[in-house]
C-alpha cells in the first residue's frame, strides 16, 4: 500500500508536467472545427474499463477466483502471451489517482464493471457477501461522483466466479439465471442509490463465441473446427450459453424495473458488439451473406431483445441446435432494456459460402459466410496496431442508422470505440499517438452525422481509459488514451489523444 500511495503523487505530477510540455499548437492543429458543443446538451463523453483488465489485486480484499484467473494460469505461454490480470493496472489500489486523471481530461462518465467474485467470492449469496469488496466499489463510486463523473456500471464483464463454473458449468446451465439475478440485486441494493446507468453484461457475443466456439477467451471451450482447442464441445454450446445469457439479462432487468427503478430512478440496458458487414460484391449471394453475418453476430442478441425471437436465418441454418424461447421467456426478453450499449471497432467485407466445408458443426461455419478486411488487395480502411483491425468510421453511422430503422429506434450509448497500438515503443514514443487522434476525430464526426440522421445517441465512451490487459493479447497491445508504463511502477501518462479529448471537451 505504501508504494501505491507514493505512485499517486508521482502519477499526478507526471500529468501536470506532461500537460505543460505538450505543444498546445500541435494538439489544436489536430482538432476538427467541431467540439463537444456540436453534440446535444447532456451528451455524455466518457472512458471505459473492466474489472479483470484494470483492477489487479487478484487475491486481495477477500476476492474469490474467477474463470479468467483460472484461464490465464491454466495454459501459460498459450493464453494472453503468457500474461495475466493478477496485477493489471492495479486500479484496486490506484483508483484515486485514476479518478483525478479522468477529471483532468474533463470526462463526464466512467464505465467500469463489478467483479462478481470480489463481492460474492463463491458466486452465490449463500456463500457470503464480501464486505471489503462492497466497500471498494462504494469508495470508487463515491470518488467519481465527488469529481462530477457519472459511473456507468457493467454488472458482468466476463469474469464469472470459478465456483459457479465448477458447480454447474456457469452459463451452460439454466441455474445461472437465478444466481446472476441475485448478484445483480446485490449491486442494485448496495450501489443503486447513486448509480443511474446499469449495463447488465458486456458483449455477450464475445463471451459465447470467444469462450465456447473459438476457445480464445475464458473458459476456453471450443468446437473441433478450431486448431487450438483446450476443452472441446459439440458445436451447440455457444447457442446454449447465449440463451442463458439473454435469460439472465432479462431476469435482472425485470427485477430492477419491478423493485428498484421507481425510487432509484436509474436506467438499465445491455452492451452488444458487432462489426459492420459490407457485401464483398454487388451479387445477391454476397448481399445475403452480409446480412447473415450481421444476423449471426448482432441479430443473435438484438432480435430477441427487440422482437422476442432469434433471426430467421439462424433458425433455418442452425436448426435444432438453436434453443427456442417459450412464450413466457420471449415476453421476458422482448423489450428488456431502457437503452442499448453498442461497442464498435471495425467493418468487414463478407463473401457467400454456398455450403459448409466443415464436417464438424460450428458456430464459425453456420452462417455460410466468410469475412475479410481486403477486397481486390485493398484494405477496407487505414491500418491500426492490431493486424485484423482497420479503421472504418463510416461503419459507425451505418450501424447506428441500421439499428434505428430495424430495431425500434432505441436510445443508444456508444459504450466502446477505440484502436490499439503495438506495445513495442518507449514511453516517450507511446504518448505520441496522432493515429489515435485521427481515429477519434473521424469516428466522432461519423457519430455526429448519425445523430443528425435522427439516431438517439446519448453518450460515447472511449476504449480504453488506460492501457491494460487486453484479453487474448495480454499486454502486447495498447488501447488506452492514457499510457501505462508496465516497466516502471505502472506510472500513468496522458497520451496526445487524452489531451485532444481535453481540448475537445472544453466548452
Amino acid at each position: 500500500m505504501m508504494a501505491a500511495k507514493g505512485s499517486v503523487v508521482v502519477g499526478v505530477l507526471a500529468i501536470v508536467a506532461y500537460a505543460l510540455v505538450v505543444s498546445e499548437v500541435a494538439i489544436a492543429a489536430q482538432i476538427s472545427s467541431f467540439n463537444r458543443t456540436s453534440f446535444p446538451d447532456g451528451f455524455v463523453f466518457g472512458a471505459a474499463s473492466s474489472a479483470y483488465q484494470f483492477e489487479g489485486a487478484a487475491k486481495e480484499g477477500g476476492k474469490g477466483p474467477n474463470i479468467w484467473d483460472t484461464f490465464t494460469h491454466e495454459f501459460p505461454g498459450k493464453i494472453s502471451n503468457g500474461s495475466t490480470g493478477d496485477v493489471a493496472d492495479d486500479f484496486y489500489h490506484r483508483y484515486k489517482e485514476d479518478v483525478k486523471v479522468l477529471k483532468f481530461i474533463g470526462l463526464d462518465g466512467f464505465r467500469m464493471s463489478i467483479s462478481w467474485a470480489r463481492v460474492l467470492p463463491r458466486g452465490k449469496l449463500s456463500g457470503g457477501v464480501n464486505k471489503e469488496g462492497i466497500a471498494f466499489y462504494n469508495n470508487v463510486i463515491n470518488d467519481l461522483l465527488s469529481k462530477g463523473i457519472q459511473p456507468f456500471i457493467t454488472i458482468f464483464h466476463w469474469d464469472l466466479p470459478q465456483a459457479l463454473e465448477d458447480e454447474y458449468g456457469g452459463f451452460l446451465s439454466p441455474h445461472i439465471v437465478n444466481d446472476f439475478r441475485d448478484f445483480a440485486e446485490l449491486c442494485f441494493k448496495e450501489f443503486g442509490d447513486r448509480v443511474k446507468h446499469w449495463i447488465t453484461m458486456n458483449e455477450p457475443w464475445s463471451y459465447s463465441y470467444g469462450g465456447y466456439d473459438a476457445g480464445l477467451l475464458a473458459p476456453g471451450r471450443c468446437s473441433a473446427f478450431m486448431a487450438f482447442c483446450p476443452k472441446g464441445n459439440s458445436g451447440t454450446e455457444p447457442y446454449i450459453v447465449t440463451h442463458n445469457l439473454l435469460l439472465s439479462h432479462a431476469a435482472a432487468v425485470k427485477l430492477y424495473k419491478e423493485k428498484y427503478q421507481a425510487y432509484q430512478k436509474g436506467q438499465i440496458g445491455i452492451t452488444l458488439v458487432t462489426y459492420w458487414m459490407i457485401p464483398y460484391s454487388n451479387s445477391k449471394a454476397d448481399k445475403d451473406a452480409a446480412q447473415r453475418a450481421l444476423d449471426f453476430m448482432y441479430g443473435w442478441f438484438i432480435e430477441p431483445l427487440s422482437f422476442g425471437e432469434y433471426p430467421k436465418s439462424m433458425r433455418r441454418l442452425v436448426g435444432k441446435r438453436l434453443p427456442r424461447f417459450t412464450k413466457e421467456q420471449a415476453m421476458l426478453v422482448k423489450g428488456s432494456f431502457d437503452f442499448l450499449g453498442l461497442n464498435y471497432y471495425i467493418a468487414n467485407y463478407v463473401l457467400n459460402v454456398p455450403t459448409s466445408n466443415s464436417v464438424n458443426l460450428s458456430y464459425t461455419t453456420d452462417s455460410l459466410s466468410n469475412q475479410t478486411a481486403f477486397r481486390n488487395g485493398v484494405a477496407i480502411g487505414r491500418p491500426t496496431g492490431v493486424p485484423a483491425f482497420f479503421m472504418y468510421p463510416k461503419g459507425l453511422k451505418d450501424l447506428l442508422v441500421y439499428t434505428k430503422e430495424k430495431y425500434n429506434d432505441p436510445v443508444i450509448y456508444i459504450t466502446e470505440n477505440g484502436m490499439g497500438d503495438n506495445n513495442n515503443v518507449t514511453t516517450e514514443e507511446g504518448i505520441k499517438d496522432p493515429q489515435r487522434v485521427y481515429f477519434y476525430n473521424q469516428h466522432l464526426l461519423s457519430l455526429k452525422n448519425a445523430i443528425a440522421a435522427g439516431v438517439k445517441v446519448k453518450g460515447y465512451f472511449t476504449w480504453a481509459f488506460l492501457d491494460n490487459f487486453e484479453w487474448l493479447s495480454g499486454y502486447t497491445q495498447r488501447f488506452g488514451i492514457v499510457y501505462v508504463d508496465f516497466k516502471d511502477g505502472l506510472k500513468r501518462y496522458p497520451k496526445h489523444s487524452a489531451l485532444w479529448f481535453k481540448k475537445f471537451l472544453l466548452k
